[in-house]
């Protein structure tokens, strides 16, 4: 599989904070529906996004090493 050239630029910066900002409030979301589901079969529906989007996250992180943990959770 070919490797995609990763953009790093200040715009792409910006934007992947936003998008890691925005999944850290639909983890939060998913959450709160967990707690008011009681199928199992939507339950672990709901746990696959959250650890799918908890990759994500860590993806985003891993382009951006030198972005604090401040800047991640929007405390600038």
């Amino acid at each position: 599989m070919d490797e995609k050239d990763e953009d790093k630029s200040e715009k792409s910066r910006k934007n992947h904070l936003k998008y890691y900002r925005s999944l850290d409030r639909t983890i939060i979301d998913i959450k709160n529906e967990k707690t008011q589901e009681s199928e199992n079969v939507i339950l672990n529906h709901l746990d696959k996004r959250i650890e799918a989007m908890e990759e994500d996250k860590k993806r985003i992180k891993e382009m951006f090493p030198d972005i604090t943990d401040e800047e991640w959770n929007g405390n600038t």
